[in-house]
């Protein structure tokens, strides 16, 4: 399928894994060459029917490209990363030099809230809080109260949040889809965000997670690049 500019459908039901992977740039302008060259390796080879989508997300900062990589399973995926991914990389740092990978991390997407009266809207930005949990049982509650939290409110702006838990149980991803940069500010800056982040804080075996590398923003944002469709989502869901 074509490449596309339209977010992944983050609840999809056959995407029983995600990879999330941040490719740190040298510059802030090898973002998009970065990001078009790992989707042009996608769009023109034959590619796993356990490959669902790809996108690539150019981080506000300009530190690096944000890969979210839906599959059916892992152990497909683990087998392309041994027998297809080197020969790919070794391409796209043959265009643009200087990537450090500091590696993916799995998740599924446990829950999502999408508040009523926003289907259809078209997001324009990405933001990706994460927490540490001490297990499967803190993941779940984190989830729990984030979903909570939000529909005792309405946000302007906030068209879904995606709470995307760790394989290993120590992480939680709160993949948050807003309308654009400016309804995400006016929710920090009214002090929702804080409102939230302090039911957070009392839950136990929960924290703030450090940034996926030292050198990235602990709480990253994000606008869409482009998107791979491999498999459509089943319909219905």
């Amino acid at each position: 399928m074509p490449l596309s500019t339209d977010f992944p459908d983050a609840r999809r039901p056959d995407a029983a894994t995600v990879l999330v992977s941040p490719w740190i740039v040298p510059a802030a302008g090898l973002q998009a060459p970065a990001a078009a060259s790992v989707l042009a390796e996608w769009e023109h080879r034959r590619r796993p029917d356990a490959m669902l989508s790809l996108t690539a997300f150019l981080s506000t900062d300009g530190s690096h490209v944000l890969h979210y990589a839906q599959w059916t399973n892992d152990d497909d995926h683990r087998e392309w990363v041994r027998t297809g991914r080197p020969a790919v990389v070794r391409r796209i740092d043959g265009a643009v030099d200087g990537i450090r990978r500091p590696g993916p991390v799995r998740y599924r997407c446990h829950r999502s809230h999408v508040p009523a009266g926003t289907a259809g809207l078209r997001p324009g930005l990405l933001v990706t809080p994460a927490h540490s949990t001490d297990g499967p049982a803190a993941q779940r509650a984190l989830a729990d109260t984030v979903v909570e939290v939000l529909r005792e409110e309405r946000v302007p702006g906030l068209l879904g949040v995606h709470l995307h838990l760790s394989r290993d149980g120590r992480r939680v991803l709160r993949y948050t889809e807003w309308t654009d940069d400016a309804a995400w500010h006016a929710y920090v800056d009214q002090g929702r965000a804080a409102r939230l982040d302090a039911a957070l804080a009392g839950l136990p075996g929960v924290a703030p997670a450090p940034a996926a590398h030292p050198e990235l923003p602990a709480v990253p944002r994000y606008h869409l690049y482009g998107s791979l469709l491999n498999v459509a989502p089943p319909q219905g869901a």
